[in-house]
């Protein structure tokens, strides 16, 4: 018998106290040391047996109880428990043996959670530290220059000292975007809900990013003429998620390409906003870690590109501020399309 159980424990050893007494017993009275009948010795064996049970099954419990408490009361985190909880029927021993897998299980998933956050945190701490070594590095070189004669020289220090300010706004903007993420993951922001018309807005970005596309000759355009689109949203954020994502297209777009806006109905509530490009896109496998902060499809060919790392992140956060969804689709070598929704006005 396997002793999977208390009683079991119980009855293994009360069987053998039984089976000692009934043994010695049985010896004096062969050898003629005591004189009792066989009913009397009978007797004595079953009442040693019944006692033996009881006073084990007491025991038992109460020390297996005990340990058990203990033990529930660190995985509850409960310092009163009742003492029902604890008694070692098979329904009692149930509901804690599921306490304690749902325990474990949590335990597992916490522990799983916090060696992904740290290993985040490491890779974090590494991106940024990268991002800001190389601004602060040249404005370094670009001081140290001045200082050792150039200042001197008319035809370098003002534009050593251009480059060096370069250097500062680069530095600025990656700390305005790391505060802005902040602010969003902390919810240390308010919404400014409005109507407004997406069309116009979407023209506005063009206006803005239209001298960046001339640089690599990108055309900006509409899929086709639309009317005007009303929606509900935060104007200046959803600026943000455009301005991100339709100068993300010309950085990584090709010379003589074109960024293209579609907007298409989703529902009865809601709209799509896609960008479109035609640029070298990316592989499959970047796509699920393309929103994280500092990561960079390849960083040897993105480093010239600039900017903070931070943009298409604080695009996750508008739009999932908003309640709304976001979607990525690329092909390496074709191209990529960013789309998002909003809702409807």
């Amino acid at each position: 018998m396997q002793l999977t159980k208390p009683i079991h424990i119980t009855a293994v050893g009360s069987s053998i106290l039984v089976g000692l007494v009934a043994i010695i017993l049985c010896i004096l009275k062969w050898t003629h040391t005591i004189e009792l009948s066989w009913v009397v010795l009978i007797g004595i064996v079953l009442g040693t047996g019944v006692i033996s049970l009881i006073l084990f099954a007491y025991l038992i419990n109460r020390f297996v109880s005990r340990k058990i408490k203990f033990i529930y009361s660190i995985i509850t985190n409960r310092q009163e428990l009742d003492a029902n909880d604890f008694s070692l029927s098979e329904e009692a021993m149930g509901k804690l043996t599921q306490d304690t897998a749902n325990w474990a299980k949590i335990q597992k998933k916490q522990i799983k959670d916090l060696k992904k956050q740290a290993a985040f945190r490491k890779e974090f701490l590494g991106n940024l530290a990268h991002e800001l070594k190389t601004p602060v590095f040249s404005i370094q070189g670009y001081i140290l220059t001045l200082l050792e004669g150039g200042l001197e020289d008319e035809r370098v220090n003002r534009d050593f000292l251009v480059r060096a300010l370069s250097g500062v706004d680069r530095i600025s903007n990656l700390l305005d975007d790391l505060d802005e993420i902040a602010r969003f993951e902390t919810d240390r922001f308010n919404l400014k809900i409005q109507k407004f018309d997406m069309v116009q807005l979407v023209r506005e970005v063009f206006e803005e990013l239209e001298s960046k596309a001339n640089k690599k000759a990108i055309k900006l355009e509409f899929k086709r003429h639309y009317e005007p689109m009303f929606v509900m949203g935060d104007k200046k954020r959803l600026t943000q998620v455009l301005v991100n994502l339709v100068s993300n297209s010309i950085s990584y777009g090709v010379n003589d390409g074109k960024t293209t806006i579609a907007t298409s109905p989703v529902d009865k509530k809601t709209i799509r906003v896609e960008v479109i490009d035609n640029g070298v896109g990316m592989s499959e496998e970047h796509i699920p870690r393309l929103f994280e902060r500092f990561y960079r499809v390849d960083k040897s060919r993105e480093r010239h590109v600039g900017g903070s790392g931070l943009g298409l992140a604080i695009v996750k956060h508008v739009i999932e501020a908003h309640k709304q969804s976001l979607d990525v689709k690329s092909t390496e070598g074709v191209g990529s399309t960013f789309s998002f929704t909003v809702e409807r006005a």
